[in-house]
């Protein structure tokens, strides 16, 4: 009877073996891949879109996958966060990695003051207060023109490329910039979701009722992950601004180009693995770019149409996320 447990353990072994492999192996091929593109080349710029877009949808996925917090807000952090970074470039002359840390605060109190009327909200009630909360801010963006420049939008100020002021000649520094944003989201995610915090996220995300029941105190472990979310999305729009160098209030604060687009890359992936971003941004942002590539100049919204429609077909194929197919083809063999 002891016999079961030791295999069990022992294949557990081999299997958290195999997936420290393969996360090694995936980690020198994103560092070797750089080197190999052309440094100011148009795939190379798609490479940097799929880390940029995957650090936003993991996190957002510390909120939604390990919490079920669906959000379609996260365009106000984002959005947030490149322009407290960018305006105190501008006005002040502050360097965008102290920006970073600025934004870092800011997107966390904005995070705090939306969470705190909303937490008791449960499915689309929640989901509609965020929606609201991005509206607000791109509202806020497009009217404040004294300090925001409105519609116009913001430049970040060209200086001369180097490290301090987070400006490169070369692509392949944003690359590197962007993987480690990336990196540390991952791990700030595992670090939850293997953590006290996300065993009461996965009672509280199961069965609320119970596990609210049982003493867990579900208003404040949602909480903790949303301020920890909204944090993190407001430092990725501070890299956002400073690799593409130019936005605008119905950018940054898009619902369907941030806030959803996140999320799709999520559900898509996988939702509540670390592993489900990553697979669901490698397979968005290429198809986006291609679909734009080759139908945008044959008719108006022509690309839009494909794009969603292939959307479309992989959620219907695989609703539970491709990750999931990948861990049941690794199952057979």
């Amino acid at each position: 009877m002891s016999q079961a447990p030791v295999d069990r353990s022992a294949s557990d072994a081999v299997a958290a073996r195999r997936r420290r492999i393969g996360w090694g192996v995936l980690l020198v091929a994103a560092v070797i891949l750089p080197w190999l593109l052309p440094e100011q080349g148009y795939t190379l710029r798609v490479a940097c879109l799929i880390l940029l877009f995957a650090a936003l949808a993991q996190a957002w996925n510390i909120a939604a996958g390990l919490s079920g917090l669906i959000s379609l807000g996260h365009a106000g952090f984002f959005g947030a966060g490149a322009y407290v970074s960018t305006l105190l470039l501008i006005n002040f002359g502050i360097s965008p990695w102290f920006g970073m840390v600025a934004a870092l605060l800011f997107g966390a109190l904005l995070a705090a003051l939306l969470s705190l009327p909303t937490l008791r909200l449960r499915g689309h009630y929640f989901a509609l207060a965020t929606i609201a909360f991005g509206e607000v801010m791109r509202v806020i963006g497009n009217s404040w023109s004294d300090v925001t420049g409105g519609p116009v939008g913001l430049s970040v100020p060209f200086s001369q490329p180097s490290f301090a002021v987070m400006q490169f000649q070369s692509l392949r520094p944003y690359y590197f910039l962007l993987l480690v944003a990336l990196i540390i989201t991952c791990l700030v995610f595992e670090r939850i979701r293997r953590g006290a915090l996300g065993l009461r996220l996965r009672a509280l995300k199961n069965h609320p009722d119970a596990a609210a029941s049982l003493g867990v105190d579900t208003t404040r472990a949602k909480f903790t992950v949303a301020v920890i979310s909204g944090a993190i999305t407001a430092v990725i729009g501070v890299l956002y601004a400073q690799f593409m160098f130019f936005f605008d209030p119905d950018t940054v604060f898009s619902l369907a180009g941030i806030s959803v687009r996140a999320a799709l890359i999520t559900i898509i992936g996988g939702m509540g693995a670390v592993a489900g971003p990553l697979i669901g941004a490698v397979l968005i942002i290429p198809i986006e770019e291609l679909t734009n590539m080759l139908f945008s100049s044959t008719a108006a919204g022509l690309s839009q149409l494909v794009f969603g429609a292939v959307l479309i077909a992989v959620v219907i194929w695989q609703p539970r996320g491709l990750l999931s197919l990948l861990t049941r083809l690794g199952g057979k063999r």
